[in-house]
């Protein structure tokens, strides 16, 4: 090539680069269709979870397209997702995020799973001024960098156990002991989500002076429990919290039996994804495990009815599912914010949709959604579910229970 081609070729790419640095951009459009872009875990140590968010996504964009898709301009355009593989690794995330607004031209874009991921990806979409809307990262560290252009449909990292924290205070104080009597083991894997809610359950236990008596962290990819388990035999805490995604809690709850673990109280992150009472049904009876969403809640929209109404079509759509994962739900209802925002917004300029997304405040069968200044979603509340001759039931907090809390939990091993 000669020099002068080099010279042009590099103008060229410049001046590439510095359209898709400057202001608002046009979202991706081909005909009639709408491309939105995800990096998203199919494979590595996330892909459980992010094969339900992939389902909660594109059961979402079924819905929309059967109803009549999104209406901007007078015109009605259908929704589709590009996505790219992650492979679970931060790493790869940011370099796919990069290669789907450089390369494919997306400037719209739904959220990977994980925290991490997520924190991977923000400084890319940052970088480039394009709106993503997540539904996986849920570390509340992700709304203190500043960020414009990140919204989050779910509840952050630190609400996930409190309600297991004042559940135990309030069993506690219900049979005559003091709640600062009450003694907590806790086993958290070492990533920037478990962290987080290991710093909430730090916070609300000191809240009621309760004693940590285990404090772990465990590696990632955490598939050995039983340092951490033969402690807690020892030291026979009144309440036992884990979390560590998927694994974390398919681990907990075959070392839990295996070593008899005989805790009144446990509460463990991520047991719907991990599907621990279709593999462990004897090991987790009794299980106390937070959630982003339940069927039963009283949370209705027009594209999908109920709450209980989402979870019978996501069931009828994907048939091996026994029950519906929130990470499937809240993937959905982050396409419902983004169907919500192009309309409101009446545009494909980026920066109008993502003012549209800013004051976002819509109800949805997956509860309200409300943004904060931070990008975090300030609106819904979790809830503890307890898994109940196999079936998980809402109870806690008290107005949202559909049945009283088994204390202490049944022992089926």
């Amino acid at each position: 090539m000669s020099r002068l081609k080099v010279l042009r070729s590099v103008a060229s790419a410049s001046a590439i680069a510095a359209v898709a640095l400057a202001g608002p951009a046009m979202a991706k459009v081909e005909g009639d269709t709408i491309i939105l872009g995800s990096a998203l875990s199919l494979t590595g140590k996330y892909s459980t979870n992010g094969k339900h968010a992939q389902n909660g996504y594109e059961l979402a964009v079924k819905r929309i397209n059967e109803m009549g898709g999104v209406k901007v301009g007078g015109k009605s355009y259908k929704l589709k997702i590009k996505y790219y593989d992650d492979e679970s690794t931060p790493a790869r995330g940011a370099q796919l995020a990069e290669r789907l607004i450089q390369q494919d031209g997306v400037k719209f874009m739904l959220g990977p799973y994980s925290s991490g991921l997520t924190k991977a990806i923000a400084p890319v979409t940052e970088k480039y001024k394009i709106p993503m809307i997540e539904a996986e990262g849920a570390s509340r560290s992700l709304f203190t960098q500043g960020y414009r252009y990140l919204f989050a449909v779910l509840s952050t990292s630190e609400q996930y156990l409190a309600g297991a924290i004042q559940l135990a205070a309030e069993i506690a104080e219900k049979n005559g002991r003091k709640a600062s009597n009450i003694k907590i083991a806790m086993a958290f894997e070492n990533d920037p989500f478990s962290l987080d809610v290991r710093a909430g359950v730090i916070e609300d236990a000191k809240k009621y002076g309760m004693k940590i008596v285990v404090d772990d962290k465990l590696p990632r990819d955490l598939s050995d429990m039983s340092a951490t388990l033969t402690k807690v035999k020892a030291l026979k805490p009144d309440l036992l919290v884990v979390s560590g995604h998927s694994k974390g809690a398919a681990t907990a709850a075959r070392q839990v039996k295996e070593m008899r673990v005989m805790t009144p109280m446990v509460a463990v992150t991520h047991c719907e994804a991990a599907q621990v009472t279709a593999k462990f049904p004897d090991a987790v009876e009794g299980w106390l495990c937070p959630t982003q969403w339940a069927e039963t809640l009283s949370y209705s929209d027009e594209y999908f009815g109920s709450a209980a109404d989402y979870d019978k079509l996501f069931k009828q759509t994907y048939s091996s599912y026994k029950s519906v994962p929130y990470q499937a739900a809240q993937a959905s209802a982050a396409v419902l914010v983004w169907k919500d925002a192009f309309e409101r917004a009446n545009s494909f300029d980026t920066e109008k949709v993502r003012d549209a997304i800013a004051a976002t405040d819509m109800m949805t069968f997956y509860g309200r959604i409300k943004f904060s200044e931070r990008g975090n979603n300030i609106a819904k509340p979790m809830v503890l579910r307890q898994i109940q001759n196999g079936k998980y039931v809402v109870v806690a907090p008290s107005k949202w229970a559909s049945h009283p809390v088994v204390y202490p939990r049944k022992i089926l091993y």
